[in-house]
């Protein structure tokens, strides 16, 4: 049962950078625009896509685990710092705690890795 747990965590955590990856492709100029307004240089969106999608896929199949966790919670802690940090609006200050939870999460599978049911653990084989 704790392989099957495993899984279901990793997927937990990934489905959310993917589906936000993806929905940044559908969304571009609307994203590079709220980058833009936060300070963050626009050109930077197709580096995050890129680290959302990919990280989240590693995640949730398990290949190179730690890597993509370690990258993730680093921007998930950036994400937080630089878009929610706006504590007298209760929306920003929810989707910041929400952000540390995650990267929390993040840091358990940097330690603890893939598990059993991962690519990574067939590739040790």
């Amino acid at each position: 049962m704790d392989k099957v747990i495993e899984l279901a965590g990793r997927i937990l955590l990934g489905h959310i950078f993917l589906l936000a990856g993806i929905n940044k492709i559908s969304a571009y100029e609307g994203t590079a625009g709220y980058m833009e307004a936060m300070g963050v240089p626009g050109v930077l969106l197709p580096l995050v896509i890129l680290l959302e999608i990919l990280g989240g896929l590693a995640l949730i199949i398990g290949f190179k685990t730690r890597w993509a966790a370690i990258a993730l919670a680093g921007f998930t802690v950036l994400a937080a710092i630089l878009f929610h940090a706006d504590f007298s609006d209760q929306t920003q200050m929810i989707l910041f705690m929400k952000n540390w939870a995650i990267t929390g999460g993040l840091l358990l599978v940097y330690v603890y890795g893939a598990g059993e049911i991962s690519m990574d653990r067939k590739l040790a084989r």
